[in-house]
């Protein structure tokens, strides 16, 4: 069965808010909190908005969005920031992986 993608957090420059899914408030305060202060950051540095997701096979994943008129969105910035993310948060990001596989997936 397909479940679609699951956001595991979110953050947005317009509307100036952050999200954390609720399945995942059992999270330790430490990395939630690491969660909030990465996305806040982002959106603060390039603007738009930016979703931490798992795929159906538990991968997670980083999108990047902006309103099409938004002419100070920065999409190369945006690029390569989560570019640097990916390696300085790769342990982080590994340890929710194996989370959200031991809780969340089947089999």
């Amino acid at each position: 069965m397909y479940q679609g993608p699951v956001v595991l957090c979110s953050a947005s420059k317009y509307k100036e808010k952050y999200y954390l899914n609720p399945d995942f408030n059992k999270l330790p305060d430490q990395v939630k909190q690491e969660l909030q202060i990465t996305c806040v950051l982002f959106t603060e540095e390039v603007g738009g908005v930016i979703l931490l997701c798992f795929d159906e096979e538990g991968n997670l994943y980083i999108e990047t969005e902006a309103d099409e008129d938004d002419i100070l969105y920065d999409e190369i910035g945006a690029h390569l920031l989560i570019k640097r993310m990916q390696s300085e948060k790769k342990e982080l990001f590994e340890q929710l992986e194996q989370y959200y596989a031991a809780f969340f997936l089947e089999g």
